[in-house]
């Protein structure tokens, strides 16, 4: 069953570390030096969350998920923070929306719309960033 759904069970696992990292930067930079109430350090806080969720996913979804066989690391991890750079901007929209404008709690809307993203992450990453040659297909 592992062996089946592995990609998506391995994706869940690398997605649910970097959004507890994620999670834990930006919690502890709005509970500690940044003021979520005002709507610039809000969004500081969504992008010191955003840069090392970033990197900790390129890495971990590189070798555990998508098992990347890519010789050019940097175009790869160049698509990889293009497609994060567009769910960044999803993040940041729901954030501004909904709490700066609409008032809602945001440690509760960051939950919401970190499960939102995450999904959208998946979706880029397998359908533009580290897509399968043919070559790679006819291997499996």
């Amino acid at each position: 069953m592992y062996r089946k759904y592995k990609e998506i069970v391995n994706y869940l696992i690398v997605g649910g570390l970097t959004t507890l990292l994620a999670l834990a930067v930006y919690y502890g930079s709005v509970l500690t030096f940044l003021n979520p109430e005002n709507k610039i350090e809000l969004q500081i806080a969504n992008i010191l969350s955003w840069i090392a969720g970033v990197i900790f996913a390129y890495f971990t979804n590189r070798k555990f998920v998508f098992e990347s066989k890519e010789k050019n690391r940097i175009k790869e991890a160049g698509k990889f923070a293009g497609s994060r750079v567009i769910t960044l901007l999803l993040d940041m929209l729901m954030m501004y929306l909904f709490v700066t404008k609409l008032k809602w709690n945001d440690k509760i809307m960051k939950l919401v719309s970190t499960v939102i993203t995450t999904i959208a992450n998946y979706v880029f990453s397998k359908l533009f960033v580290f897509k399968k040659k043919k070559e790679e297909k006819v291997e499996e």
